[in-house]
């Protein structure tokens, strides 16, 4: 959504392991909150479009940040994993 408005059915292709409804709820959540909007288009049938909002754009950088830290710290997280794992 970062590059645009987006329709469901393009962001549950891009997080293969989400369900339909758990999708739902989250868009639902997001747009509460102020972070998304929801467009709808009087198609038949009706198309929707989701689109982050000036308050959601602000999101990316801190989120950009913790992506960084999380693929620097993969590794290291994956260790502590394991160490635990055989201690159990």
């Amino acid at each position: 959504m970062a590059a645009g408005p987006q329709r469901f059915s393009a962001v549950q292709r891009a997080i293969p392991d989400i369900s339909k409804r758990m999708l739902t709820q989250t868009f639902r959540d997001l747009e509460r909150d102020g972070l998304i909007t929801r467009t709808v288009f009087p198609t038949k049938p009706p198309s929707v479009e989701y689109q982050l909002t000036t308050l959601g754009m602000t999101i990316l950088e801190p989120l950009a940040v913790l992506v960084r830290w999380a693929d620097r710290s993969h590794a290291a997280i994956r260790e502590a994993r394991r160490i635990f794992d055989e201690g159990n």
